[in-house]
């Protein structure tokens, strides 16, 4: 079965000192784009977890919320750089001597300059928390695939309804079809006597034949209608399959489109033309739902 693109998944594992949170939020797009957010410290995790989900989810926009609580996390630190503030309070008492100022300065004032005191953040322990990240992450992917399939339930039945109008509409065309050439024969027959009646001009049966069938020829959509139709049945058939087959439908949308606007073309009838405009407004619906679909 299908899936849709749209989903979202959860997934927490806690510990004595270690609380790991996730959460992932999926939408349409085109391919495949994974935004992870988590704590700076962190981030040499992210391609472990982009790679995770690319081995579940192969297209949608996924924006993954990570939120670590480690107990066992040393405290940052202050470095002091010694000698950069020796060499500052050198400097600043060899530029006093030169200007003939007091040196008016105190251990604060030298702290307070560039480079002289630095906050060190402690390397985390990566490999110990992947071990409960990877577990939180596989959750809520597991919560996220659930629901894009759930949700896929209620597109596919959709999609099938929208496919059977376009063939109860194609059916209509189909029957419609024949009747249109006897029209145009009539038509001409009726044109032909009347100039007879009218204005004593005889038209050349012959000719009046060869009119019908180059109308015939051109009014002919019995192909686009087979075309038409092969299209809706690989479209049936790809919805049933758990591969992802967004492209291919939207490729097998854009010939069904193709052949629709032929057959418009084609078929000067009222009755038809209805129904080609109503068959192009279910492939537009189709067309959008495709959208969400992996």
């Amino acid at each position: 079965m299908i899936s849709s693109m749209t989903g979202f998944g959860r997934g927490e594992v806690s510990g004595e000192n270690l609380s790991v949170r996730v959460e992932i939020k999926s939408v349409n797009h085109r391919f495949i784009d994974i935004s992870v957010r988590m704590p700076k410290k962190y981030m040499a995790l992210e391609e472990r977890i982009k790679k995770l989900l690319r081995s579940s989810v192969s297209r949608g926009y996924l924006e993954v919320y990570c939120n670590i609580e480690d107990g066992t996390a040393k405290k940052r630190s202050i470095k002091v750089d010694k000698d950069l503030a020796v060499a500052y309070h050198q400097s600043l008492r060899e530029l006093g001597q030169t200007l003939d100022l007091r040196a008016d300065f105190g251990l604060l004032d030298i702290a307070q300059l560039p480079g002289v005191l630095a906050s060190e953040e402690p390397e985390a322990d990566l490999e110990d928390l992947w071990l409960s990240l990877e577990q939180a992450l596989t959750m809520a992917v597991t919560g996220l695939v659930r629901m894009r399939l759930a949700e896929a339930v209620s597109l596919a039945a959709d999609l099938l309804c929208r496919v059977n109008n376009i063939r109860k509409m194609l059916v209509v065309i189909s029957e419609r079809s024949p009747l249109v050439l006897g029209e145009c024969q009539e038509r001409l027959s009726q044109r032909a006597k009347e100039w007879r009646q009218d204005l004593g001009i005889e038209v050349d049966p012959a000719r009046l034949a060869a009119e019908v069938v180059l109308f015939a020829d051109k009014s002919n959509i019995t192909e686009e209608l087979v075309r038409l139709e092969s299209h809706l049945l690989q479209f049936e058939r790809s919805i049933q399959f758990s591969d992802p087959v967004g492209r291919k439908l939207d490729f097998l949308i854009q010939e069904m489109h193709r052949e629709i606007n032929t057959i418009g073309s084609k078929a000067s009838d009222l009755v038809i033309g209805q129904e080609v405009v109503a068959i192009k407004s279910e492939i537009e619906k189709l067309r959008e739902q495709v959208q969400n679909i992996e």
